[in-house]
């Protein structure tokens, strides 16, 4: 059981969770993440690590609400305990030499900011592009401005409400025309990793991307994370989560994400029914 220490709520779907995990701790790397069974009969599902600190012996991951499992953690609070979590899972982000643009797209900048950070640790110049829907929907602001000062950060909105009205791709192009970056690294919704892969791609500059394909058990076996990179099918979970970006089939990987979609929608809504007020 791991005990749920911290949780803190960033917007009306979007959450926190800090969880006791000394061992997993000790050995967690930017770019990994985690597999989580919240009771006995509950799915296991991917979330990368958001923080950690060893010596305090905590992990830190963000979900947004979106089907049954992340709302039935939403209910969770901090004293209550997860039945399982296993990690770290999936190879480190490799952190190449020169200037990186970091970009995290909705919750993908809770992958971005310990990406970002460690590179910075390392001695490169980072420059952290921060995208969102919405200003309520920006995550991790104050932690970012904790690393990096205003000129190395630049936010975009889709509805203008905060930053610059618009998507990721257009800091991104900015940079690149100036040849401020040497290498890039994505992650967030796919369409925003393929179009920043494109746009990288017009001025050959070496992408990355962390993908979020549907995982089971997150150590290879079920084969359920396949990816098809460069032609030759990969997976995920022990292969990545990262690949070069320019050689990822972004077709196959969206399918893949909405096969299930039917299946899905179906479990939120018996959860929901199951656990409404009116059927207690």
């Amino acid at each position: 059981m791991y005990k749920i220490l911290e949780k803190t709520q960033f917007s009306e779907k979007v959450f926190k969770f800090r969880i006791e995990a000394p061992e997993m701790a000790k050995h967690a790397h930017a770019g990994q993440f985690l597999m989580v069974r919240a009771n006995e009969t509950a799915e296991r599902v991917p979330f990368t690590f958001a923080d950690w600190n060893p010596e305090e012996g905590w992990v830190e991951f963000i979900f947004m609400v979106i089907g049954k499992t992340t709302t039935m953690l939403s209910t969770y609070e901090p004293g209550d305990s997860l039945e399982d979590v296993t990690g770290p899972l999936g190879q480190p982000t490799e952190l190449g030499k020169g200037t990186w643009a970091v970009i995290g797209g909705g919750v993908g900048l809770a992958i971005a900011f310990p990406v970002a950070r460690q590179l910075a640790a390392t001695g490169h110049e980072v420059h952290a592009i921060m995208g969102a829907r919405t200003k309520d929907l920006l995550l991790l602001e104050d932690q970012f401005r904790s690393e990096f000062d205003d000129e190395h950060i630049h936010i975009t909105t889709d509805d203008g409400s905060y930053g610059e009205k618009g998507v990721v791709t257009i800091p991104l192009e900015r940079l690149l025309q100036a040849g401020k970056v040497d290498h890039v690294f994505c992650v967030g919704p796919v369409p925003m990793m393929k179009f920043s892969t494109l746009t990288a791609a017009k001025y050959n500059t070496p992408i990355t991307a962390s993908l979020n394909p549907i995982m089971v058990d997150g150590t290879g076996m079920c084969g359920c994370c396949r990816v098809e990179i460069d032609g030759v099918t990969k997976f995920a979970c022990v292969d990545g989560p990262d690949f070069d970006a320019t050689k990822v089939d972004w077709n196959d990987l969206r399918a893949r994400q909405a096969a299930y979609r039917t299946e899905e929608g179906q479990a939120l809504k018996a959860y929901e029914e199951a656990n409404c007020a009116c059927h207690r």
